[in-house]
């Protein structure tokens, strides 16, 4: 019978913020562009922009600028949301402030997180991210008053998909989404017990499809 094993599972590293992608959103301005937020800010505010709207239809229409590289001059310019601002342990304690309850659920999944070699943890408002080396592989978020579901990226051959004495195929549900979102399973948690062997070993298959 499974069992938790949370108690031998100690964190080696600490989650990741908003600042990753604020980092990837200059570095991204830079690559299409040669110049960096300063020099956009200033070239928009000397051309009149007044707002969000204006610069993205200025940096679109007049260079092609497009997409995620204009956050990084949006934000040097009007600001950064006040989450963007906060960090890791404020942005978990936000999302369970009002369901205490499930918190252990979300320390047990980043526990193993933390502990497991290549596996990176983003913290958002709403959710926390986790990522292989290569690209986001799950998603932790509180889903209803009593439950906290695992979205998963598991492409063919994921547990309980076709091969015999797959692991757990019983506790995968299949998910609707978008025609373009890879994220079409999950595994939806009501205790800190059901973070055992089984949800581990699927994490740990759907690490290694997208590692």
């Amino acid at each position: 019978m499974p069992t938790n094993p949370q108690p031998a599972l100690v964190p080696q590293k600490k989650a990741g913020t908003w600042q990753l992608m604020v980092d990837n959103n200059k570095a991204l301005l830079m690559r299409k562009t040669g110049q960096d937020t300063a020099y956009w800010a200033e070239k928009a505010r000397a051309a009149g922009v007044q707002n969000d709207g204006e610069l993205r239809r200025w940096m679109r229409d007049e260079f092609g600028v497009s997409g995620y590289a204009q956050y990084a001059v949006s934000w040097e310019m009007f600001g950064y949301p006040d989450f963007m601002l906060r960090d890791a342990d404020e942005l978990i304690a936000g999302q369970y402030v009002n369901h205490p309850h499930l918190r252990p659920i979300a320390d047990a999944l980043l526990a193993w997180a933390a502990a497991t070699d290549g596996v990176g943890i983003q913290m958002r408002k709403g959710y926390v991210s986790l990522h292989s080396r290569r690209r986001k592989f799950a998603q932790v978020t509180r889903t209803t008053n009593n439950a906290v579901d695992v979205t998963l990226r598991l492409g063919a051959g994921e547990p309980g998909a076709s091969t015999p004495g797959a692991p757990a195929a019983h506790r995968i549900e299949a998910v609707k989404t978008r025609p373009d979102d890879p994220f079409t399973r999950r595994v939806r948690l009501t205790s800190e017990d059901q973070v055992d062997d089984e949800l581990l070993e699927i994490l740990a298959v759907a690490l290694a499809q997208n590692s």
